[in-house]
């Protein structure tokens, strides 16, 4: 059995080199196939069935685009905007998080024994490795300092490090692409970069609209007495990403500076990455949107990431109620 670094580090059908985009048309092309996919299967797509299986490990292999996301020339940036850039508190937690993110995947993907499953979460363990190196290469490019990364040790509990990684994404991922648009909006990162990351943010919803339905099929395929187990597991992380992402992360780096990391920036970051006006129940619709969006065209019949858009109405609707109250309350006092 070969390390997991053979997992994350070289596709599953062992082409390590990415191929060059033969004209501007193949990478028109293959982007459009990494945002639309419908299976073949006429009918319901039933978690637990080997038709739903088939069809989201065939929907990842199908949308992956072999050009994009890529380390490109960085542009020359202004001095304005490069500390713009190199002052948003995420850098260190980026890499890191990457990093933990393929070791994760890849040791989950050398458990499973389903063809299928295995090849699925063995490519998206090496994306993750390909944002690794795009966003390692990136913070060389502009000398972001950065603490030195840690040792990634494979996790003792394999499958409790795949939950953490798989719902962690879905939460980061559905505040991101808020926060990438209303950067898009603002003009916040030039357009070298936002083209860049864009293709990121698109992988990113392939990988939880994979991992939701890796959790629909594991729990449909689970036997029934260990199903309770898994339920409180699943609680636990719940549990755990609240706590993580209320602390804020410190690191030092190689000059002793200490590095504040905030753990919860894609809720938080609103306000650092434009200066466009936008209260917190319209950055939530705004999240919203755009979440929609990035899942449209994928099969309808594949499930969706339900816990962070339910989170973000939430939030909405007790602003907006809290909102109408308050305007009701100074209508009537005057104040």
């Amino acid at each position: 059995m070969g390390s997991l670094s053979d997992i994350y580090s070289r596709l599953p059908d062992n082409v390590d080199d990415l191929p060059q985009a033969p004209n501007e048309q193949a990478v028109v092309e293959a982007d459009y196939r990494a945002r639309h996919w419908v299976s073949s299967h006429k009918g319901p797509l039933v978690p637990g069935s080997v038709e739903h299986k088939r069809a989201m490990a065939q929907m990842f292999r199908d949308t992956f685009n072999p050009y994009k996301p890529s380390v490109i020339a960085w542009p020359k940036l202004d001095p304005e905007t490069l500390k713009r850039v190199v002052s948003l508190p995420i850098w260190d937690i980026a890499v890191q998080t990457e990093g933990k993110a393929r070791l994760r995947m890849a040791a989950y993907a050398r458990l499973v024994q389903d063809p299928d499953i295995k090849d699925a979460i063995s490519r998206n363990a090496w994306e993750e490795n390909r944002h690794k190196e795009v966003l390692s290469k990136l913070v060389a490019a502009y000398d972001i300092p950065m603490a030195p990364e840690p040792p990634y040790i494979e996790p003792k509990d394999v499958e409790w490090a795949y939950l953490v990684t798989g719902f962690s994404e879905c939460v980061d991922s559905f505040f991101a692409f808020g926060l990438f648009e209303l950067a898009k909006r603002s003009n916040f990162f030039p357009a070298e970069l936002i083209e860049t990351f864009e293709p990121v943010m698109q992988e990113e919803c392939r990988h939880i609209l994979l991992f939701s339905n890796w959790l629909a099929w594991y729990r449909a395929d689970m036997a029934w007495y260990r199903r309770p187990f898994f339920e409180l597991k699943v609680w636990a992380v719940w549990a755990f990403l609240g706590y993580e992402r209320l602390s804020l992360a410190k690191t030092v780096d190689d000059k002793g500076e200490v590095h504040t990391q905030d753990n919860n920036f894609t809720v938080t970051g609103a306000k650092d990455i434009s200066s466009v006006q936008l209260d917190l129940p319209d950055f939530m619709d705004l999240c919203l949107a755009e979440d929609d969006r990035r899942f449209a065209g994928y099969d309808s019949r594949l499930l969706r990431p339900t816990t962070a858009p339910a989170i973000a109405k939430a939030i909405r609707n007790t602003c907006r109620g809290w909102q109408f109250v308050t305007g009701l309350v100074k209508a009537n006092t005057g104040r």
